[in-house]
Order: structure tokens, then sequence, then C-alpha cells
């Protein structure tokens, strides 16, 4: 006989499939062909239903693979093993003959094919007998099923009639409905009759106000040019005393030689409260370092850049959500305090371990910094402030005290604490 998997017994080549499938989840990776490693990682009885013929292919094809089976199978499979040493032809020890390909697979595999076929044929005429029942069964059922058709008939006729006197039913009210239309048209037609003639008449009265206005407008406008011409006569006698007193002031400076004036007092003021850094609280004349009116302060101030700790803020008071949720709360509070107040404002966030840069939503007016692999932040932050020409105002918004000291060194710098950030924008 042939050893195709085609040509086994039923029943030796069901036993085949769960004996190879079971072998094939302990073989090393590099053991199993390519088409097999997914249905590898199955369990064995989903290995055997999803990939059985692939793998009786492979065994047929691929002797080197079946060789590995067998020998897995005939570790796993002992009482099998024992009855292919000494025992009866059965469907384990043709099964496992069939793997092995000992000396008497070959005469298992036909032994098992004979019982087989002997018992085919009471099994097929018990079949038939079975399939001459069902036959029996669907010709009672084909006559119950026309007389059942007979009778939805006899029902479909007189629900035709039924059907039939409520269409005449239906026309009737129709017919009504169209005569209450006709009427309805004819009372809206005379309706929009008297509806024309009344805005006829609001028309003319309409036209008689314009007229009204008209005049009205041209008295005012008379009564305009009246109170120009006399308020242009006012104003070019103070114009000629304007003039005169600035070229007397031009010719006094240029006299006395005096220097153009810049800045103001306040500048000053702004430059030594600058100087000091972030203020801690002494009671009523200053402000707490986590007090939100220090960064209303900050905003305020003209060419403003705010430099903003990221991860330091946000830690602050949201560390129990992820960074990801943390950047984003943080970034929708800070777009409208950029829209608002003009300012620049920069937001770092430390990305010292991260080897990629998560794609964050960028609120027009706020630029957006990740430290570079093995750069901290603060260094990021250090580098922002020492960049800035001396003089224009800086805000640094964090609470890590080695920055407030190292930032606020430079003049024009100012420090605030991460908690008033976030109570500005609603933390």
């Amino acid at each position: 006989m042939t050893d195709s998997p085609e040509a086994l017994p039923e029943r030796v080549r069901a036993r085949v499939i769960l004996y190879a499938a079971d072998a094939l989840g302990v073989l090393p990776a590099e053991h199993v062909p390519g088409p097999l490693r997914r249905a590898a990682s199955f369990t064995p009885q989903r290995r055997a239903r999803l990939a059985g013929q692939k793998i009786l292919d492979h065994l047929e094809s691929d002797e080197e693979f079946r060789e590995r089976v067998g020998v897995q199978a005939r570790a796993r499979q002992r009482e099998a093993a024992a009855r292919l040493e000494d025992g009866p032809a059965d469907v384990d020890s043709a099964a496992l003959g069939y793997l092995v390909r000992d000396d008497d697979w070959r005469t298992r595999l036909d032994t098992v094919a004979s019982e087989e076929a002997a018992t085919a044929a009471p099994e097929v005429d018990a079949e038939t007998q079975a399939l001459r029942r069902r036959l029996e069964s669907a010709l009672a059922e084909q006559v119950a099923t026309k007389q059942a058709a007979k009778q939805d008939l006899v029902a479909a006729k007189a629900e035709n009639v039924e059907l039939r006197r409520k269409l005449g039913e239906a026309r009737a009210q129709t017919r009504a409905a169209r005569a209450e239309a006709q009427q309805a048209a004819a009372e809206s037609a005379e309706r929009l009759a008297r509806l024309e003639a009344e805005t006829a008449t609001t028309t003319l009265e309409a036209r008689r106000l314009r007229a009204q206005l008209a005049e009205a407008e041209a008295e005012l406008g008379r009564a305009q040019r009246s109170l120009r011409s006399s308020r242009d006569e006012g104003t070019l006698r103070a114009r000629l005393l304007l003039d005169t007193l600035l070229q007397a002031g031009q010719g006094l400076r240029q006299e006395l030689a005096l220097p153009v004036v810049s800045g103001s007092p306040a500048d000053q003021v702004e430059a030594h409260l600058a100087e000091t850094g972030s203020r801690a609280s002494s009671g009523t004349a200053s402000l707490a370092s986590d007090d939100p009116a220090l960064v209303r302060e900050l905003l305020a101030v003209p060419q403003l850049h705010l430099i903003v700790d990221g991860y330091n803020v946000t830690r602050a008071e949201w560390d129990d959500t992820t960074l990801e949720a943390q950047r984003a709360r943080l970034l929708r509070g800070l777009g409208p305090l950029a829209a608002q107040s003009g300012a620049e404002i920069t937001v770092v966030f430390d990305g010292t371990n991260a080897e990629t840069r998560p794609v964050v939503r960028q609120p027009r007016g706020v630029r957006v910094l990740f430290s570079p692999q093995g750069v901290i932040a603060d260094d990021v932050i250090r580098e922002l402030v020492a960049a800035e020409p001396p003089g224009r105002p800086v805000g640094v918004v964090t609470s890590d005290q080695e920055i407030v000291r190292d930032v606020v060194r430079q003049a024009g710098v100012r420090a605030v604490g991460s908690r008033a950030l976030v109570r500005l924008i609603g933390g």
C-alpha cells in the first residue's frame, strides 16, 4: 500500500495528526518548518484542528521533520510505544509506527485498514436505513406544508377582501380631504389679497416717513456744517499756538544741548525687583511664592519670556495621572495665557531617559521642548536663560531651588513656584 497521508485509514490519520501536533509544541523553533511555526504556539488541540492537513503534508514531504516528530512522539506516547514493540496492531501503534517507520509499520496499517473495511458494510446499511427514514419524514413534511399553504391561501383571499374594503374607505376619505383642501386654499387666497392691500397702504406710509426723514437729515447736515465752520476757526487758532510752543521747545533743547531721555523710573524699579528673584511671603508687604498673582504680574510685563519647568509643574498637583495626561493638561492651560498676554512661553519637559519624543498638541504661542537624551531639563532651562540678552524680562516657573539659585543671578530674571501656575490655570 502507499504511505501518503491521503491513503491512511481515517482513524490512523486522525491519530497521526494528534501525535504530531502534541510533539510539535516541544520541538525547538529552528526544527519547525516555517509554515508551522505560528501553529506551534497554539495548544495541541487547536494545533490539530487548524493545521492538521499542513502537518500531514510536511510529515510526508520532509523526512527529517518526520523523524524528529517520531522521536518526540515515541517519548511522549509511552503506551503506544510499548505496543509498538510486542503488542497487537491497533490504531495507536499503527499511527506511531507511521511516524517512526519501524520494520512492521506497513503491516500495522494494512491490518487497521482491513478492520475498518470489515466494519464499514454494516455501517453503510445502517446509514441507508437512516436516509430512507429521513426521506419518508421529508415527504410527510411536504404534504403537511401543502396543506398549510392551502390554508394560508384561503386566509390571504379573505385578507384581500378586507383590504379592498379598507381601500374604498380610504378613497372616500381622500375625496373629503381634497374638498377641505380646496376650501382652505380659497380662504388663503382671500387672506392673501387682504394682506396685499394692507401692505400697499403700509408702503405708502413708509414712503411718507422716508421723505420726512430725508428732510430732517438735510436740516441736520446744514446744522453740522455751520458748527464745523465755527469749530474749525477755533482749531486753527489752537494749532498755531501749539506749533509755536513746539518750535520754542525744540529751540530751547538745541540751545541747551539736552540728551534724549530713554526708559522711565518704572523700568529701574522693575530691574531692581528682578534682581531679587522670587519673593517669599512677608505678610502683607509681598506675595507667597505659590500665589497666582505672581504669574499674572509676570505676564503683564512687556516682551516677557516665560520659561516653564514642565514636569516640575505637573507633578506639583497631577502626579497621580500619566505623563501624557500631565503634558496635555498643562498645555491646555498655557494656550489661553499666551493668547491673552502675548508673552513668549516656552515649556521644557525632561527627555533625558527617552529614546523618542512623544507627539504633543502645541498651542499657538507656546513653544514645547524636550531635553535631548542624556541631558536634563534643568540644563536646557539654564541655556534658555543664558541665551536672552541682558535686560530682557525673563520669568522661570519652577519649585527646583537649585534652578532658582542659578537663574536669578542674571539681571531681569524672576522665578515663581510651580503651584502658582497650577492654581492660575485651574489646577
